[in-house]
């Protein structure tokens, strides 16, 4: 009988846990692209210096034209034909040219001087404005019987040096300013003593004066003599601002003696005016001086 051969005692196996390895990519490899620019930029170069020294080969290989004469109706190879002249280089075309520049010049001349003339008009004008004003405020400011202040200085620069007489008489009125109704009052408070006299004369002179003023005889249209005439004709002047012809009645009146100071108030008066008259004429004459 057939005994099979034991079996191999079994001999426990420890248990061996597989490991896994996960396989790490590979970074893909980076272009190198400063590389390419660099290489792009050198083969630049390269094709402008190749170019370069082509252009200058091609030059120096051209033959030389000779500088022999060409024969007549022949045209040299490497002949340069000038180009056309521009138009408007003819000698006919500048001369008209300088011409025409010429012919604008004069007239911008003729308008610079125009212009200068005109300014200096301006300015005289300017001037002559000035002056006028200053003279048409003194007279109303000796109207009023106010004194000039700050026209003095006025007055003397601008007509001193001309019309330094009538400045003169205009500052010495001012002084003591003297107005119409100033005159009209005064006229008033000599007129008993102007038309008699009685106060230089005595009364028999002015009686003889009176007696022998009954009968007067004159030409037709000739005015009165007689004092109470001048008076009144005086008092008319005064009221239409004639002082001058109010100081000639006044002045050939029997007591015009008794009137001294009016007589002289008048005049200073009138002799003002007169000064300011001349003063105006030299400021619309431009006589006057600027500052």
């Amino acid at each position: 009988m057939d005994l099979d051969p034991p079996s191999p005692p079994l001999v426990a196996t420890p248990a061996v846990t597989p490991t896994f390895t996960t396989p790490v990519a590979t970074p893909p490899r980076a272009i190198p692209w400063l590389l390419i620019a660099i290489a792009f930029a050198i083969g630049l170069a390269v094709m402008a210096l190749a170019a370069h020294y082509y252009v200058r080969w091609s030059s120096a290989a051209q033959p030389v034209a000779a500088t022999g004469p060409a024969a007549p109706g022949a045209t040299a190879p490497n002949a340069v034909t000038p180009a056309p002249a521009p138009p408007g280089t003819t000698i006919d075309a500048l001369s008209a040219r300088e011409n025409e520049l010429g012919g604008r010049l004069a007239v911008l001349e003729s308008r610079t001087v125009a212009v200068d003339e005109d300014a200096r008009a301006a300015a005289g004008n300017a001037g002559r404005a000035e002056a006028l004003l200053i003279a048409f405020s003194t007279r109303r400011m000796l109207d009023r019987g106010q004194p000039l202040g700050y026209l003095e200085d006025q007055l003397r620069t601008r007509f001193g040096a001309r019309q330094p007489a009538a400045v003169g008489a205009i500052l010495q009125a001012a002084r003591t300013p003297v107005t119409l109704e100033d005159l009209r009052a005064g006229l008033d408070g000599v007129a008993p003593l102007l038309a008699t006299g009685a106060a230089n004369d005595g009364w028999l002179a002015s009686f003889r004066r009176e007696m022998g003023s009954l009968i007067v005889i004159r030409h037709a249209g000739t005015p009165s003599m007689l004092p109470n005439d001048r008076l009144a004709r005086a008092h008319r002047a005064l009221d239409a601002g004639q002082v001058e012809a109010a100081l000639a009645e006044v002045a050939h009146m029997p007591g015009a003696a008794s009137a001294d100071a009016w007589i002289k108030a008048a005049r200073s008066y009138v002799g003002a005016r007169q000064a300011l008259d001349l003063l105006e004429t030299a400021a619309v004459q431009g006589q006057a001086s600027r500052p």
